[in-house]
C-alpha cells in the first residue's frame, strides 16, 4: 500500500510538471496584434518572420501558429546580417545561464521552482510515511519534528533566494548585481507622447522604435559651426529599428566615451531621435565648438538628424519619465530624479544606482551632458575598431548625397518649411545670407538648391 501511495505521488508531480512548463507550441498566433520582423535578403525579397534560432549557418525566423522559416545567413542583406549576428550573441550568452535562476524581480529576490517541487515531494513522503508507515511511526517525536523542520527550511532555502549581490552604492565592477527586466508598459508610457511620430513594439528581448528621424521641434536654428548638411527623413523602420534591450546587464568594465563610440549612436531619445556620443569622431566636444543647434543636435553625413546634448527640452513633455534610454538598456533621465527630487551625485558613467538593483543614466547641461560610460554590457560591430566603434543592433541613417564639407564663418539663421516635404535653411557669413532649398518626392529623388553669400545657385537632384 505504502509503495502504490509513493509511485501515485511521483505520478502526480510528472504530470504537473509539464503543465507548469509547456505552453501551446509556437509564441506568435493569428490575431494576437504581434508584429513580425521584415528581413531584408541579397536578391531583394523580403520575409517575415521573428528571429528564433541559429543553426548551421542557417537562421531560423518564426512565423504565426509556430511556423519556421530556416534561410542561410548570407541570403540576408549585409545590414540584417549585423543585426541577426547581435541576436545571435545575446541569445548564447542567455543560453550559458544556469536553468535553475530566473530573472530578479524588483525586491532582489529569485524563484527556483524545480528545487521547491522536490523538496515538496520529500514533505509528501513523509507524511505519507507517518501515516502508513509503522516502523516510522515508531521514531522517537523529536526525530520526526526535526525531519519536518529540516525539510522545510530547505523548502525557503532552495525556492526563495536573495541575488548575489545588491550594492546600492555600485562601488564593484562585479557583474552579480542582478538588473530587473523592464516593463514594457512602462516604456509604453513614455514614449506614448510623442505617438504617432513614432511606433514601437516588442519581443522577449528588445524593445523597438520605428522614426522618421524628424523631431516634433525645429531644428539647425544656432549653430555656428556648420558642414553644409542639411535634415532629411530616415527610415528607421522594419529590421532598421531602434533595438533597446529589456533586461539590461551590468559591465564589467564599463566602456568609456572618451574612447569609444565616435560612431553610432549612444541612446535613443523618446521622440526617436537618436543621441550619439558628446566627443564628434574628430574627438571634439560638438556643443562646445558651436556644431549643435538650440536643441542639442545637428545633422551627420547622411543628413541624418541626431542629438549630441542631452535633448533637456524633451523634460517639458515626459515629467518625471526618462527623456531617453541608452543602447545598453538603461534609462536616462533629466535633471531631477524619478521621484521629482533634486539630482543627486552621478558616477563617472553619467548616472547612479536607484532603489539599490535599479541603475538610470542623467542628462546634463554639462559633459559627458549623456553617457560618460556604458554602464551596461553591449555588443560592438567587429568592423568598426575604437574609437570610432559602434553598438549593435541599432538604426542605420542612408543620405541621398555626398557627404559635404565645412563652411568658415557660416550661422544658421532659420530653418522652415517651406511645402510638402520641402525645407529652406537660411545660415549668415559676416552680414551676407546664403541659403539651401530642397525637396523630395514619394520616389525618394531629392533636389537640392544651394545659393551662396554672392546670390549664386547650383541645383542638383539626387536619387536615394
Amino acid at each position: 500500500m505504502f509503495l502504490r501511495k509513493i509511485v501515485a505521488a511521483l505520478l502526480l508531480i510528472i504530470g504537473i510538471l509539464p503543465s507548469i512548463t509547456a505552453h501551446e507550441g509556437g509564441h506568435y498566433h493569428s490575431g494576437d496584434g504581434t508584429v513580425f520582423n521584415t528581413w531584408r535578403l541579397q536578391n531583394g525579397e523580403q520575409v517575415l518572420g521573428n528571429f528564433s534560432a541559429y543553426e548551421n549557418n542557417r537562421i531560423i525566423l518564426e512565423w504565426e501558429n509556430g511556423k519556421l522559416i530556416s534561410l542561410p545567413m548570407e541570403s540576408f542583406s549585409k545590414q540584417d546580417q549585423l543585426l541577426l549576428q547581435s541576436k545571435i550573441s545575446r541569445t548564447e550568452a542567455i543560453n550559458r545561464t544556469p536553468i535553475f535562476f530566473a530573472t530578479a524581480t524588483e525586491s532582489g529576490y529569485y524563484f527556483t521552482p524545480i528545487p521547491l517541487l522536490l523538496c515538496l515531494l520529500i514533505l509528501g513522503i513523509l507524511f505519507m510515511l507517518k501515516k502508513s508507515n509503522q516502523q516510522f511511526q515508531l521514531l522517537p517525536p523529536n526525530y520526526r519534528r526535526t525531519s519536518y523542520w529540516i525539510t522545510g527550511a530547505l523548502v525557503i532555502f532552495f525556492s526563495c533566494k536573495k541575488t548575489a549581490d545588491s550594492n546600492p552604492n555600485n562601488t564593484t565592477t562585479g557583474t552579480s548585481i542582478v538588473v530587473p527586466k523592464t516593463r514594457t508598459g512602462f516604456m509604453d508610457s513614455v514614449f506614448a507622447a510623442f505617438k504617432p511620430s513614432v511606433n514601437t513594439n516588442f519581443d522577449n528581448t528588445y524593445y523597438y522604435v520605428s522614426a522618421t528621424g524628424f523631431p516634433n521641434h525645429n531644428m539647425m536654428v544656432g549653430i555656428t559651426s556648420w558642414q553644409q548638411q542639411v535634415p532629411i527623413p530616415q527610415n528607421y523602420t522594419g529590421t532598421n529599428s531602434w533595438s533597446i534591450p529589456l533586461q539590461p546587464v551590468m559591465a564589467a568594465v564599463p566602456l568609456s566615451t572618451k574612447s569609444n563610440f565616435m560612431k553610432g549612436a549612444v541612446a535613443l531619445a523618446v521622440n526617436g531621435i537618436p543621441i550619439f556620443n558628446a566627443l564628434n569622431n574628430r574627438g571634439e566636444d560638438s556643443y562646445k565648438i558651436g556644431e549643435l543647434d538650440n536643441w542639442g543636435g545637428h545633422c551627420g553625413k547622411a543628413d541624418d538628424y541626431h542629438y549630441h546634448a542631452a535633448p533637456l527640452h524633451l523634460a517639458t513633455v515626459t515629467g518625471n519619465l526618462p527623456i531617453a534610454y541608452a543602447l545598453d538598456g538603461f534609462p536616462v533621465y533629466g535633471e531631477k530624479e524619478p521621484d521629482g527630487t533634486t539630482l543627486t551625485s552621478l558616477d563617472t558613467c553619467h548616472g547612479h544606482p536607484w532603489n539599490t538593483t535599479q541603475y538610470h543614466y542623467h542628462g546634463t547641461t554639462t559633459y559627458p551632458y549623456v553617457v560618460g560610460a556604458m554602464r551596461g554590457k553591449v555588443t560592438l560591430d567587429p568592423s568598426t575598431p575604437a574609437p570610432e566603434n559602434q553598438i549593435l543592433p541599432q538604426a542605420f541613417a542612408k543620405g541621398a548625397r555626398p557627404a559635404t564639407n565645412p563652411l568658415n564663418g557660416a550661422s544658421i539663421t532659420n530653418f522652415v518649411s517651406s511645402g510638402t516635404n520641402a525645407y529652406l535653411l537660411t545660415y549668415k557669413i559676416g552680414t551676407k545670407f546664403g541659403s539651401v532649398a530642397y525637396s523630395w518626392d514619394a520616389s525618394n529623388k531629392f533636389t537640392y538648391t544651394l545659393t551662396d553669400t554672392s546670390g549664386q545657385s547650383v541645383t542638383n537632384t539626387y536619387q536615394r
